[in-house]
């Protein structure tokens, strides 16, 4: 029996099936072998009647938009497949971030202070033989993802809007007027259900039937795989980790760790970047990376530790990100658009960044009636300092044949983080948000050349030149982007002279300039 067999048996729940059944579909989308769905349909008659204006389908994270834009006067249905429950493992976020559910209306000061189950500071970046790195503030908030969503839930119900649960999406028409949302409900009696509305909102994750369609089948260019636990029985620590490595480069990958208190003890996850070549190794063989080196990581023996639940997921990256559908009124948000960098997990930080901007686009784009595929792009626009982040993220992975030094990633990790710690907390704290801003990369890029050209020189090989030239291409977009900031600003108040349309496509303009550069931090 291996080590991850015998842990997994003593969690609540069938914890070793849930991971095997994961694994399978990591399996699927290495050996490229799940069929394409045929999730959307076209038909060319106008619909006679339309009951909904939005319909969302994934409740977990489309609640949150779901709210705000029934709060608007929308009249909004969401579509959950099972039924609208908040995990048991907290949500980690700013405090600051938490400050778009205040301005939206979504939650009270009070309401969101019941929300956080767990506070802690500082938060280490840590690397072997260097200096640990102390950062304050840093996503040191867990969120508790059941009062949360129940809270919403209710905001929701009394604001009008109407909640479908055991309902999964089965596929849509596209109509001149409208989609008609088919759903299989869960009981195998019922008839199925059908959603006629004037947009439908894709919140169902990377693995999106949708979302597929549109990518044809293309396998990811990058993937983050991540398991972990939370587990009761550690020393007493009241820091957490967002960045630590202790490895060299093992499995041809390089190891990464995190670690936050939880409200159920303490949770610690270790994740690595790579491709989705066939060879690559199964989330189950990690899981037993992960309880043969825990130890190590935290001082502590696995015998003295009672583990409440398992974590283990992954989580796919494409370049063509955000997704552009090629279809009218379909608009996918979250995961589904791919609109978080390759760095990060996405899932409810990414939502929460974009939550008020998304809320305001797809007021106007209902307003002014523009919902054609091309109205609806704008909405999930190209963001040079996320393409910025795809070089970073493959400078910290190996391709499967690649001959890298077994410390190169983590030395050239420990010199630009210590490279942003000198520069200060404006240019580390965004990074560490998942924000990447010019001055601030700029600054970082320079130093590191300069204090440490030998490791630049290392990388470019390990990264290739291609997608060097590439890089470059996001780097000068990403200046240009901020430059373009305060020009919008200025010419913003003559905007309203225009139309509704017109003032719909100036406005999301404006936004792409802004949270391209990163100007919403």
């Amino acid at each position: 029996m291996s080590l991850t067999e015998k842990i997994l048996s003593q969690v609540p729940g069938d914890a070793l099936g849930g991971l095997r059944k994961v694994d399978r579909l990591w399996e699927n989308l290495k050996q490229n072998t799940a069929p394409t769905p045929q999730a959307v349909e076209y038909s060319p008659q106008p619909l006679e009647t339309i009951n909904f204006d939005i319909v969302i389908s994934g409740a977990t994270l489309g609640i949150l938009i779901g709210t705000a834009l029934a709060l608007q006067g929308w009249r909004v249905a969401l579509l959950e497949r099972g039924i609208l429950r908040g995990r048991d493992q907290e949500w980690n976020i700013s405090r600051k971030e938490l400050d778009v559910f205040l301005k939206l209306n979504l939650l009270s000061l009070e309401e969101i202070e019941k929300a956080i189950a767990t506070e802690y500071n500082p938060a280490r970046i840590s690397f072997p033989d260097t200096p640990d790195i102390w950062v304050r503030d840093v996503l040191n908030i867990g969120i508790d993802p059941v009062y949360l969503l129940e809270t919403l839930k209710q905001r929701f119900l009394q604001a009008g809007g109407k909640l479908f649960e055991n309902t999964p999406f089965k596929k849509a028409t596209i109509h001149p007027n409208g989609v008609v949302i088919e759903s299989t409900s869960t009981d195998a009696q019922a008839a199925p259900n059908l959603f006629k509305t004037r947009l439908l909102i894709d919140a169902m994750g990377h693995f999106s039937p949708i979302v597929r369609q549109a990518r044809q089948g293309k396998k990811p260019d990058a993937v983050c795989l991540v398991v972990g636990s939370c587990a009761q029985g550690f020393p007493k620590n009241d820091t957490g980790d967002i960045f630590a490595s202790f490895t060299p480069m093992q499995n041809q990958c390089q190891y990464f760790w995190e670690a936050f208190p939880a409200r159920d003890g303490r949770t610690t996850y270790l994740f690595t970047y790579l491709d989705a070549d066939t060879e690559r190794f199964s989330l189950e063989t990690l899981f037993e990376e992960y309880l043969r080196l825990l130890p190590q990581y935290q001082k502590v023996e696995l015998h003295q530790l009672k583990f409440q639940r398992a974590l283990y997921g992954f989580f796919p990256c494409y370049r063509q990100s955000p997704l552009k559908t090629p279809w009218n009124r379909i608009l996918p948000v979250g995961d589904s658009s791919g609109s978080q960098s390759p760095l990060s997990f996405g899932g409810f930080g990414a939502m929460v960044r974009h939550l008020q901007r998304l809320t305001l686009g797809i007021h106007e784009a209902l307003t002014s009636d523009s919902l054609s595929q091309n109205s609806l792009a704008l909405l999930q626009p190209y963001q040079p300092n996320l393409s910025v982040t795809w070089l970073f993220q493959r400078s910290m992975s190996a391709t499967m044949n690649q001959k890298i030094a077994p410390n190169q990633i983590n030395q050239l990790l420990s010199s630009v983080f210590q490279v942003m710690e000198e520069l200060g907390e404006p240019v580390l704290k965004p990074f560490l948000q998942d924000i990447v801003l010019f001055p601030a990369l700029s600054q970082t890029l320079f130093k590191t050349a300069i204090s440490h050209p030998g490791l630049v020189m290392k990388i470019i090989p390990q990264v290739g030149i291609p997608n060097l030239l590439d890089w470059m291409v996001h780097y000068v977009n990403l200046g240009i982007y901020t430059g373009l900031q305060p020009l919008a600003k200025a010419v913003e108040p003559q905007v309203k002279q225009l139309s509704p349309q017109q003032q719909y496509y100036f406005h999301r303009l404006i936004e792409a300039w802004e949270y391209g550069a990163g100007g919403d931090y």
